[in-house]
């Protein structure tokens, strides 16, 4: 299957309008009528799987099996009956939502969470867990007796937060017969059996570390009856991260540990990596199900690493000690699964879609599965990243800038662009290279964007992944600052139009920009934070005590929560604000928004609140995330007055008028 894009211009002829004011093909409903959000690979039975969000179906996540014993031409299609849709609410992110063996999908329904087993050639699901506020995650098969292993989140406690376990679901009968394998840990991820089904392998973790601060790889004996035996820790503790334990087709267990500095990949017994390399092998373990890399075959790992922030494949050789890179156009990719010598994964390029890959370990060839867009997009019009570093105190910090690009247009003369600087999520997170129309609805409208790694994110070894330690709201605020005055010194933006977007902890680190510095002229914040305590004392258990990292222990370090809250230093902030907020958010609350809405207003600067109620952390449907394009591009088109080439959704922004 080829590219989604196109090579060709359908015009020549450029003419000159202000930055900002460029019409584009890339339009919102192009971001959302022929895309889909693909996630959570997997190679099963022979066949490949995925889950595909659909913002057209509401955000649905379907299921879709994809028959590849004919490589030529590979036929998907929809597992699970509309509207039906499968996603897991544990940890509020979710992840490792179904698994697939034998026949039989087992999944987790979005509406009630429970797991329901189904027939792949079947249309009626059966519940296999009870009733309840039950969160389910990381589902695996125990062949060996007929049930299910996974992580259960129990929230039937009232007024304590929810407990977590190692669970084994009875397959056979109608009791709903639940076994406990494991419990006492906060937290536990990645269930792993051996080959042999004697032994189970699984993180845990303990508040208030985070699974990329400091995670236990455990070790169970299991009974012939599949009981839990005795269990041992083998690797991990303080200080040190564990990704993704896997067994190999041979029985040996293998694990990815950052206790060199660096995520690589480690073999139990060994210590050392099998591949030494300042480069990261893993990432941040913010949902269930997240794979790197894989058992081509008894002696072969395919695996992925970021080095400098873009992606790459390669395949180990474990008899003969060697690595080999793979020729992929690709720079960002995830969810790698192998099986009998096959690999399947979700890769990007700087023009081409998120798509599911096939990698044919005999021939070593790549093979397009699926993409998430069926639209054609004119490649002419991407701008693609270009790799920037600059300094900031002396520590140097990363990210990518994208110009402002259209080919249908050139700038006024004179005219320095507006600028966006971009804040990723987490804030333990990371921004990639890969294809992402979000960044190129605007520079193909004439914005220039950075999208910052700043300190904290994930990619460049734990000693940048830890300088965010105490000090959010400080560094990564000084260094998304110092991206923009940076691109400015350059000659590569306007300073009167500097602008700073983000969401949930981007949305946090856009609030504190505006409020404590002077560089930004106005600012999107989706689903932000602008009060740490409320968020200290109001968010899910996954994230409860994250902050004691970033920030201090609550409610002992009280005073620097205070200080760094943008809510309480309201009347430092004197730029225009659009918010964007979902109703049902459990992990950054409505509250947070409004209340700086209503501090904004009350100070009579120029302020928009766009809510929506069926939303939660993340905007899901094609309606909402395109009234949060366009009312962001309209936001700033009347504040900084450049016209639009076609008219906005008509926002109402407050103290707009008389401002300018």
């Amino acid at each position: 299957m080829s590219s989604n894009t196109s090579s060709s211009t359908s015009s020549t002829a450029t003419q000159s309008a202000p930055y900002g004011s460029w019409k584009s093909p890339i339009t919102p409903d192009l971001l959302t009528a022929g895309n889909v959000r693909l996630s959570d690979a997997r190679l099963l039975d022979g066949k490949a799987y995925w889950l595909e969000s659909r913002p057209a179906e509401k955000g649905r996540s379907v299921l879709v099996e994809c028959d590849i014993s004919n490589p030529t031409q590979p036929q998907a299609r929809d597992v699970i009956p509309a509207p039906l849709s499968i996603r897991s609410k544990a940890h509020e992110y979710g992840g490792g939502a179904y698994t697939v063996t034998g026949g039989k999908v087992y999944f987790v329904l979005a509406a009630d969470q429970r797991i329901y087993q189904m027939a792949l050639d079947g249309q009626t699901p059966e519940p296999i867990t009870p009733e309840g506020p039950f969160h389910y995650a990381d589902l695996q098969l125990d062949p060996h007796r007929n049930r299910l292993i996974c992580v259960l989140e129990d929230g039937s406690a009232p007024n304590q937060e929810p407990v977590a376990r190692l669970v084994a679901i009875d397959l056979e009968g109608s009791e709903y017969r639940q076994t406990v394998l494991a419990q006492g840990a906060d937290f536990y991820a990645t269930p792993s059996l051996s080959p042999d089904g004697r032994q189970l392998s699984f993180l845990q973790w303990h508040h208030p570390d985070m699974p990329w601060d400091a995670t236990e790889l455990m070790l169970m004996e299991l009974d012939a009856d599949g009981s839990a035996g005795s269990t041992k820790k083998i690797a991990g503790g303080a200080g040190e991260s564990i990704f993704q334990p896997q067994w190999s087709p041979a029985g040996d267990l293998y694990y990815v540990s950052d206790k060199n500095d660096w995520w690589n990949i480690y073999w139990t017994g060994n210590d050392a990596p099998l591949w030494e390399k300042a480069a990261e092998f893993a990432t941040p373990q913010w949902v269930f199900g997240m794979s790197t890399y894989g058992f081509l075959d008894r002696d072969t790992i395919f695996c992925t690493f970021t080095d400098n922030g873009r992606w790459q494949l390669a395949c180990l050789d474990l008899k003969r000690g060697r690595h080999t890179l793979l020729e992929h156009p690709g720079c960002d990719f995830e969810s790698i699964r192998c099986a009998k010598n096959n690999a399947v994964f979700i890769g990007s390029s700087a023009t081409d879609f998120p798509a599911i890959h096939l990698y044919a370990g005999d021939t070593g060839q790549f093979q397009t599965l699926a993409s998430s867009s069926s639209i054609a997009v004119d490649s002419h019009y991407f701008s693609p990243a270009q790799s920037v570093s600059f300094e900031k105190d002396g520590r140097e910090v990363h990210g990518f800038y994208y110009p402002p690009h259209n080919p249908n247009y050139h700038n006024l003369t004179d005219e320095k662009p507006p600028l966006i600087v971009f804040g990723h999520g987490g804030p333990t997170g990371a921004t990639s290279a890969g294809l992402n129309l979000k960044v190129q609805y605007w520079t193909s409208r004439g914005f220039g964007i950075l999208d910052v790694n700043y300190s904290g994110s994930t990619g460049y070894g734990r000693a940048y992944r830890d300088r965010l330690a105490n000090n959010w709201g400080v560094l990564d605020v000084e260094d998304v600052c110092a991206g923009a005055e940076y691109l400015v010194e350059q000659g590569l933006a306007d300073p009167e139009r500097l602008l700073i977007k983000g969401g949930s902890a981007g949305g946090y680190t856009v609030l504190a920009a505006l409020t404590f510095h002077n560089t930004f002229s106005a600012g999107a914040s989706h689903y932000g934070i602008g009060d740490l305590t409320t968020l200290a004392q109001d968010t899910h258990k996954f994230e409860s005590r994250y902050l004691d990292k970033l920030v201090g222990p609550w409610p002992d370090a009280e005073n620097i929560y205070r200080q760094r809250s943008p809510i309480n230093h309201i009347e430092q902030l004197d730029c225009p604000v659009i918010f964007f907020q979902g109703m049902e958010d459990k992990v950054v609350p409505p509250n947070q928004a409004e209340t700086m809405v209503t501090a904004l207003r009350e100070r009579h600067i120029p302020v928009a609140y766009i809510t929506f109620e069926d939303e939660g952390h993340g905007f899901r449907s094609a309606s909402s995330i395109k009234m949060a394009l366009e009312g962001e591009l309209e936001f700033y088109s009347r504040i900084f007055e450049f016209p639009l080439p076609q008219p906005g959704p008509g926002i109402t922004i407050h103290n707009l008028e008389g401002t300018r």
